[in-house]
Order: C-alpha cells, then structure tokens, then sequence
C-alpha cells in the first residue's frame, strides 16, 4: 500500500478550504447585483386601490444614510389629493431611537416637526388640522407606511380612485446629522427642533399624465421645507443645501 504524505495531505486540505472560501466570497451579495450594481428592493402601497399604478423608482445618492421620506400627490392646481408612502417611523411616531429614559436608547414614541413639514402640513390641512404629525393615537394607515428601504427602491402604488389625466407627483425626503457651512448646529442654539434635521428636508417634483403609460418621468428639487417644521412653506432657493441634495440621486415615475 502507497504511505500517505501527511504534510502533503494537510496542506492539500488547507489549499482545498482556501479555495472554497474565495469562490464563496465571490459571489454577489444580497445587495448587489451580477454587474456590481446595487440592487433595486421592490415595495408596495395601497394596492388595493383604484388609480392607475404607478411605478416610483429612487436611486441612492453618495450621500443617503436611511433617509425619512414622504410621497403624495397633488392636482395640477396645488390641492393635496392624497399621501401614497410614508416611511414607517413617521407615519407611525415610533423611532428606533425614540426613547433614552432608561439611559440606553430604545423604540418609543416622538414627534418631529421639522422631519416632513411640507406633506405634514398639506396632509393637516386636508384632514381639518394645522399640522399631522402622525403618532400612536393617530397613526398613517398601514397601507400607506412602510419600512425605510435600505437603498435602491422600486415602489408600486396608485391613488385610492381614478384622478384627472394630469397629478403632480411629490417627494419630500430628509435625513438628520447632515450639517453645513450654513446650516451649523449652532446656527438656532436655542431651536431643539432644527437640531434633528440639520439641513432641512428637500421637495422634489414632477407633472405626470397618467394616460401616458410606459414613460418615465423624473422628479426634480424644487425646494426646501422649514428647518424646524414651523410652517408648510416651500423655499425655492436651494444655495444653501448642499450634501441633502445627494440622499437622493435619480427619482423617476412611470405609469403601469
């Protein structure tokens, strides 16, 4: 019988582990595609409604960091007509890190104004109110709320009915911890509000007919919302914004 070279059978073992483990580690990940490319999570919101079915595609920015972000939709004339996603931790007031009473942060419940104060206040003023800002006694319905995509993002959602041939489609997103050379975390010393934002949510914005299926058609900034959420002004003078405008790198709408 041939001996076995045990240092050469070790080492061919080692070699053999060696091997598997870089053609393990070459495989895409989860989050990323064979090309390299991020991948797109597919989501969706009240589907169960009547409208057409619209598409809203977002690609990340070099800057986005698990932004809060709202979408709705409005008639030609400005009117709110109704909200179609909402980040699950606004629309619901519960934060992840919502609550440090025990000394460690933990869920809990927290209104931040000056998170979405344009939808916040178009929103409010459709319901009757100044200002919704959703929390456990009111919450956002389930069917409009979802948890924050971890990147690239296809929504499917429609109107709760059939709207006129045009809407104007809005997104407005934010993200805190984003500060500036203008908007510092000194400039409001006393403003506990403006702190969690930093730089104030950014409004993007697109006319779609919805007859015309099958073309996309891409959301531009049009503005920025109140750094602290006291009013529902949009301020269309986007020179002081600078990394906030990087969150979002393309945001496309198509009609199903």
């Amino acid at each position: 019988m041939k001996k076995i070279n045990i240092k050469t059978a070790a080492y061919s073992l080692a070699m053999a582990a060696l091997v598997m483990s870089v053609s393990f580690s070459c495989k895409p990940s989860k989050q990323a595609t064979a090309t390299g490319e991020a991948a797109t999570e597919k989501i969706s919101s009240n589907m169960n409604g009547t409208g057409k079915v619209m598409e809203i595609t977002f690609e990340k920015g070099k800057a986005f960091n698990h932004p809060t972000f709202a979408i709705w939709i409005e008639d030609t004339a400005g009117k709110f007509i109704q909200t179609l996603f909402v980040t699950r931790s606004f629309g619901s007031g519960t934060f992840t890190y919502g609550d440090k009473s025990g000394g460690q942060w933990k869920p809990g419940q927290v209104k931040r104004p000056a998170a979405l104060p344009n939808w916040s206040h178009k929103a409010g003023t459709a319901k009757g109110m100044v200002n919704y800002i959703p929390d456990q006694s009111n919450p956002l319905p389930d069917a409009y709320t979802g948890a924050t995509p971890a990147g690239n993002f296809a929504l499917e959602t429609r109107a709760n009915k059939e709207t006129a041939r045009y809407v104007k489609v809005f997104m407005e997103i934010n993200q805190t911890w984003d500060w500036n050379e203008y908007w510092t975390n000194n400039k409001y010393p006393d403003n506990f509000e403006y702190k969690t934002s930093c730089q104030p949510a950014v409004v993007y914005s697109a006319v779609v007919d919805i007859q015309k299926p099958g073309s996309a058609v891409e959301l531009k900034p049009v503005g920025h919302s109140h750094y602290s959420g006291d009013n529902g002004n949009l301020y269309t003078d986007l020179n002081t914004i600078t990394t906030a405008l990087h969150i979002a790198d393309k945001v496309t709408v198509t009609v199903k």
